[in-house]
């Protein structure tokens, strides 16, 4: 055994960066491990549940995952852990829920499993008549629920209870000089052949069109949740263009206007807008009978919108996004109440293929000034970052950055508002923020397209579902604290092929010695998750 892993019993498993088969070993192990650490040499991930269960649900079998371990394993594969990932996956779908006529039903296959989770009292409390060991009526609501509980139980439901087909609405994949790709078509045929679930595609790689997709197959009308406004006319574009529907069939539902059409897309924030402590908008839920409702970006999908989603289980889910990490720690509601990871193609087998632009990412450390320095020992903690993050050596390093990619188009992307207008300022470029009005957004982002604009200074308002191809330069001067989809976010901003043939760079502006620096060490994990690598460039060196 000469493999670049070893494998723990702990469920850890450590995998030698420099090995030759680092990167087979990495995309192999991505499919159910999750990158906990990431420095130079050796990537540490962990083997938990949520990512076994993803995986079977996937199509991926015990077997198969204990065959990846022992393959690229340096020593022998512990035995615990081999037990230990056999149990676990065994787990999924030993409770089933199913339709018996207009009832719902919990079923165990174990009848042992079915009296220990029914005697739960949050189980309980959803349960109707037992028909006997092995069947227990459930409270008509409470389908989402009940999977909600199953899962923090450790007996995630398989859900074959089926899905009402909505109101028939035509829908037409308009392919006279397009095709959906190899494996967006695989992503649609996964998901319908699950019932609802999350298609995992990197940014660039058409999500979108995975959506269309899916609309097409379906034949109903659809309710499309976005992030923004800005992302719900791009929808609306995209549909427009790749599709048969025509306006008067796409409605907006946001904050300036209120329409609901058989395709309708609708903001998270209306969705989740209360007035005198009542959400005010759930009548959209039932305006009309949804068959398909498609969630973008669900890993930012608010809070809220979970309580709403355990209502809607008998509509057909889609959930999109480039990463299943959630900062709030939610992937088990996503789990079970959008549904499970039905596919998920790695960034670097995409960009192999060609479909996405190739990157590379740069670090560059820049020196707190001693009086910067002086302020930053004596704050308290939530102080820290902004100082950090803030560093006027910064503005020196973009300004060559934007030099050295003269002629290219440039995003650059911070958090702090003093800090985008003093950037601004400097390169004498516009500044887009969220207090941008939503017409000037679109104003700036097609003048960007279009390359009247070669630059410009953008707030967190773009790292959403923001169709911008031709970016082939990404500055992140500072950012959401150590956030690994906020990372995914801006980089794949960059990821869409290019007309010019160029390829990406993305770089990243960090305070030396600093929580700017520690939160830079979270981020980029995600960079590594996804097989890329990163260089640590010192600006004085830079600037040279």
């Amino acid at each position: 055994m000469t493999g670049p892993l070893i494998v723990q019993s702990d469920r850890t498993v450590l995998l030698e960066v420099a090995h030759p088969q680092a990167g087979d070993a990495r995309h192999d192990l991505a499919v159910f491990a999750e990158l906990e650490r990431a420095p130079e040499h050796v990537h540490t991930y962990r083997i938990t549940r949520l990512g076994l269960w993803n995986a079977r649900a996937a199509g991926h079998t015990a077997d198969d995952m204990l065959e990846t371990l022992e393959k690229y394993s340096k020593f022998p594969v512990p035995q615990s852990v081999s037990v230990d990932i056999a149990e676990t996956v065994a787990r999924y779908g030993r409770i089933v829920i199913e339709r018996d006529g207009d009832a719902l039903v919990l079923r165990g296959t174990d009848d042992t499993v079915l009296r220990e989770v029914t005697r739960v009292k949050k189980i309980g409390e959803l349960l109707g008549v037992k028909r006997s060991d092995t069947v227990w009526e459930l409270l008509p609501w409470a389908r989402g629920e009940v999977k909600q509980q199953l899962v923090k139980l450790g007996w995630p439901a398989e859900d074959h209870a089926g899905y009402t087909p909505g109101t028939p609405h035509a829908i037409e994949l308009d392919q006279a000089d397009w095709h959906l790709r190899g494996y967006q078509q695989q992503a649609i045929d996964n998901f319908f052949e699950g019932g609802s679930g999350v298609v995992v595609l990197p940014c660039g790689a058409g999500k979108t069109l995975v959506g269309a997709g899916a609309m097409a197959a379906a034949g109903t009308t659809t309710l499309i949740l976005v992030t923004n406004t800005v992302s719900a006319r791009q929808w609306r574009d995209e549909l427009l263009k790749r599709t048969s529907l025509t306006e008067d069939e796409i409605g907006e539902y946001s904050g300036s206007v209120k329409e609901v059409k058989p395709v309708t897309i609708a903001t998270y924030q209306i969705l989740t807008a209360r007035r005198a402590g009542k959400y005010t908008h759930l009548s959209l839920l039932d305006a009309l009978d949804w068959g398909l409702v498609v969630y973008d970006e669900v890993h930012l999908l608010p809070a809220p919108v979970f309580k709403l989603t355990a209502e809607l289980q008998a509509r057909r889910r889609l959930g999109l996004t480039a990463t299943l990490v959630r900062e709030d720690g939610r992937e088990g509601d996503v789990f079970s109440l959008i549904g499970p990871k039905r596919f998920d193609a790695p960034w670097k087998e995409i960009e192999a293929q060609g479909y996405i632009s190739p990157a590379s990412c740069y670090e560059v450390r820049v020196d707190l000034p001693q009086h910067d320095r002086l302020e930053y020992a004596a704050s308290p903690d939530d102080e820290r970052y902004r100082i950090a993050a803030t560093a006027p050596a910064k503005i020196d390093v973009v300004k060559h950055l934007v030099a050295r990619h003269e002629g290219e188009q440039i995003l650059v992307i911070g958090q702090y508002l003093d800090q985008l207008d003093e950037l601004a300022a400097v390169l004498g470029a516009p500044t887009l923020t969220g207090a941008t009005p939503i017409d000037e957004r679109e104003r700036l982002f097609q003048a960007f397209r279009d390359g009247d604009e070669k630059v410009l200074v953008v707030s967190k308002v773009a790292n959403f579902s923001v169709d911008l191809p031709e970016a082939t330069v990404a500055i992140q001067v500072s950012g959401s604290f150590g956030s690994r989809q906020e990372e995914a976010q801006r980089l794949g901003r960059l990821l869409r092929p290019k007309k010019s043939g160029l390829p990406a760079s993305f770089y990243t502006l960090v305070s030396r010695d600093t929580v700017d620096q520690d939160f830079a060490q979270n981020r980029q994990r995600f960079l590594a998750e996804q097989g890329y690598s990163y260089t640590i460039l010192d600006s004085p060196a830079l600037a040279a």
